[in-house]
């Protein structure tokens, strides 16, 4: 079981998620039970999964909770992506997300890397 508050990859999923509750907020009202509401969560889940993952008993548990982070992860592209296209979110500010986004991926991917690796350590009896 880990402190999920240590890993860098929970803290820069948090701080996505901060941004995207504050440019959500400027989203129409209409919006509100729609793509405001999805958005956060899509982003919340995120660091929420990782958090679940990181207080697991095991590498194996660890790794399928950051698979279902990397699915919240595209979820938030495709929310992040129609709300530009409907211009609920000006480029600046989609690329800006956009691209804490695709870094809180490739951290995902690489910490999911990083288990694998020790899992197939430990089945060789290297760990």
């Amino acid at each position: 079981m880990r402190d999920f508050r240590t890993l860098a990859i929970w803290e820069r999923a948090h701080r996505l998620t901060l941004g995207v509750y504050r440019e959500t907020g400027g989203f129409p009202s209409s919006e509100l039970y729609g793509l405001t509401s999805q958005t956060r969560r899509a982003a919340a889940s995120i660091g929420a999964n990782i958090a679940e993952g990181a207080g697991k008993d095991s590498n194996p548990e660890f790794l399928r909770f950051l698979q279902i982070a990397s699915g919240s992860a595209s979820e938030l592209e495709n929310h992040l992506l129609l709300a530009r296209d409907l211009g609920f979110l000006v480029v600046p500010v989609y690329g800006r997300l956009s691209a804490e986004l695709q870094d809180v991926r490739k951290m995902i991917t690489a910490f999911m890397r990083h288990l694998q690796g020790r899992r197939r350590m430990y089945d060789e009896g290297r760990l």
